[in-house]
């Protein structure tokens, strides 16, 4: 459609045409001011003209973001997923971690947290056609070393693990060499890390996954009830260079939290889907404000034996993208499975 056929003042229409733009199209080539310029029309006719031209190019039907969520092969990077090599996982998380933003892992000591961070740290070197992003990952260590014999038994078992991939694109990933260590003591040197060591791997294409393995412990360590308030601002300075780095590499970012006994005043405040309101994650509201995703890894303990509850279970807490939901899964030699048929919401 040209020019003529829209409902514009034919005055505009003249001073458009003398600027020999012959098309729509192409008076959306020019900013405000340069197209004022070449036109010499006044302010309000240069805003409805742009208005005018807008909504014919756009369309008039409207398009809500259901529409948008819905048109997956127009945006695909919107709805890409990092895969935790297990289907049952996947589909409890709706696809695997988003890209962006911060999810918490939070559970009890034992619940299988850091066998799952470290499935992941395989995963993601994996083709994107398996639910990979391929390159590394980062693993920060706060508290202890880093489990190289459990690493090496995962890198082992790949094939039993992720039977999804043909074993020929497994035996040619070098799972070892893509996974950069780091380890840290105290807040300081955790922020010095992830403000300056951990952007040139994302940079270079080197890793698209952080780990931080705990998040908690060097805040536990420095900090005591009378630093609270300087507890929250390293804490919100964290959160927020953990978040700028995946909105701007589009990486995941997995935090490992621990738990604390919860409060009357955490099981009233806690979201729906929160498994037994016995345990709270740790740090709190201002650590809780960073998160994209929080899930909760649970594991009976000895006198629970017997109540029908199963041994391991991985849950929601809060997500905006998914409901409260939660399945059992199982850690073995291989890696952390779901068990299928066991997701409930």
């Amino acid at each position: 459609m040209d020019l003529d056929h829209l409902d514009l003042n034919p005055r505009v229409i003249a001073a458009v045409k003398k600027a020999k733009l012959s098309s729509p199209k192409e008076v959306l080539h020019f900013s405000g001011p340069d197209l004022q310029r070449l036109t010499g029309l006044s302010g309000p006719d240069l805003q409805h003209l742009l208005r005018t031209v807008s909504l014919h190019l756009r369309g008039s039907s409207a398009v809500t973001a259901l529409d948008l969520h819905l048109q997956r092969d127009r945006f695909p990077e919107q709805h890409q997923r990092l895969s935790l090599g297990c289907p049952v996982l996947d589909r409890l998380l709706g696809g695997g971690l988003p890209l962006d933003g911060i999810t918490e892992l939070a559970g009890r000591s034992s619940a299988g947290k850091t066998q799952l961070a470290l499935q992941l740290c395989l995963a993601v070197q994996f083709p994107r056609r398996f639910g990979g992003l391929e390159a590394g990952a980062v693993y920060v260590c706060t508290e202890g070393a880093f489990p190289h014999k459990r690493l090496q038994q995962l890198v082992a078992q790949q094939p039993r693990l992720r039977t999804d991939a043909p074993g020929d694109a497994v035996e040619k990933l070098r799972f070892g060499d893509h996974i950069f260590i780091e380890h840290v003591a105290n807040v300081d040197a955790l922020l010095e890390c992830v403000s300056r060591r951990v952007p040139v791997l994302l940079s270079r294409g080197s890793a698209r996954l952080v780990v931080i393995d705990s998040v908690a412990a060097p805040f536990r360590c420095e900090f005591d009830g009378l630093a609270s308030a300087r507890r929250a601002r390293a804490l919100q300075a964290l959160g927020a260079t953990l978040r700028r780095l995946s909105q701007a590499f589009r990486s995941p970012v997995l935090c490992i939290n621990q738990v604390t006994e919860a409060t009357e005043e955490d099981r009233a405040a806690g979201p729906p889907g929160a498994p037994g309101g016995r345990l709270a994650p740790a740090l709190g509201i201002a650590w809780s404000n960073q998160l994209l995703l929080r899930l909760m890894a649970d594991r009976r303990r000895p006198e629970e034996a017997g109540l029908g509850r199963p041994a391991r279970t991985l849950s929601v807490v809060s997500a905006p993208h998914l409901p409260a939901s939660s399945c059992s899964y199982t850690v073995g030699a291989e890696g952390v499975r779901g068990t299928p048929g066991t997701q409930t919401c």
